[in-house]
C-alpha cells in the first residue's frame, strides 16, 4: 500500500509511541500525558472544595488520609486572580520541610497550584489543626533524586504518572517562613 505523501507528515493522525515500555497513542506534536475532559476538571474541581470543607472544619479528622497517605491544605495566590486558592495534597515530612509532588495525575501540564507558587513562593499550609506560612522551591535535581523513592513508597501513583507523562514532575518543597506554629481558627 502506498500511503499518501501528505498523510505522511500530517501529525494530527495518531501515530503508535513507545513511552517506558507502553504502547501509546498520540499525535506526534502533543506531549504524551492524561488529557481529562472538562466533564473531569469540574467533578475534581467539586471534589477538592468539598475535600477542603471538611478538612478545615474538622482539622485534619476527615480528609486527613487518602491511599494511606497524609494529607495538608495549601492555599495558595492565584496567578491570574490574585485569589486564595486551597488544595488538598499528599505531603511527605522531610525533617520541618514539607514535601509535594507536582505530579496533576501524570496530566500534560502541571497543577494550577504549582503553577501560582512559581509566581508567588509564599503560601499558608494546614496540617490538621495547624496552619503556617511556608515558601515554595523545587527540588533540584540531586534533592529529587533522594525524595522519589521516599514519595513513591507513600504513594506508588507518583511512578506511573511520571510514565505516562513526558513532562518532568516537580517536586516541591516547603520550607516554613515562621517558627512558631499557630493553631487552625477555621
Amino acid at each position: 500500500m502506498v500511503v499518501p505523501f501528505a498523510y505522511a507528515i500530517d501529525h494530527s493522525h495518531p501515530i503508535p509511541r513507545f513511552r517506558n515500555g507502553h504502547l501509546t497513542m498520540t499525535n506526534q506534536d502533543q506531549p504524551a500525558g492524561r488529557r481529562p475532559s472538562k466533564l473531569a476538571v469540574a467533578l475534581q474541581n467539586a471534589a477538592t472544595w468539598i475535600h477542603s470543607v471538611l478538612y478545615r472544619s474538622s482539622n485534619g479528622v476527615i480528609g486527613g488520609r487518602i491511599a494511606n497517605s497524609p494529607v495538608l491544605l495549601l492555599t495558595t495566590t492565584g496567578r491570574r486572580s490574585g485569589k486564595q486558592r486551597t488544595v488538598p495534597l499528599l505531603y511527605l515530612m522531610d525533617g520541618r520541610n514539607v514535601v509535594l509532588v507536582a505530579s496533576n495525575g501524570g496530566t500534560v501540564s502541571h497543577p494550577t497550584w504549582w503553577l501560582n507558587l512559581q509566581s508567588t513562593s509564599e503560601a499558608w499550609i494546614q496540617i490538621k489543626g495547624i496552619r503556617r506560612r511556608v515558601k515554595a522551591e523545587q527540588a533540584s535535581a540531586a534533592e529529587k533524586q533522594r525524595l522519589w523513592p521516599r514519595l513513591t513508597a507513600m504513594y506508588p501513583g507518583y511512578k506511573r504518572y511520571q510514565e505516562i507523562t513526558d513532562r518532568d514532575i516537580p517536586v516541591i518543597i516547603l520550607h516554613s517562613i515562621e517558627d512558631d506554629e499557630t493553631r487552625s481558627t477555621d
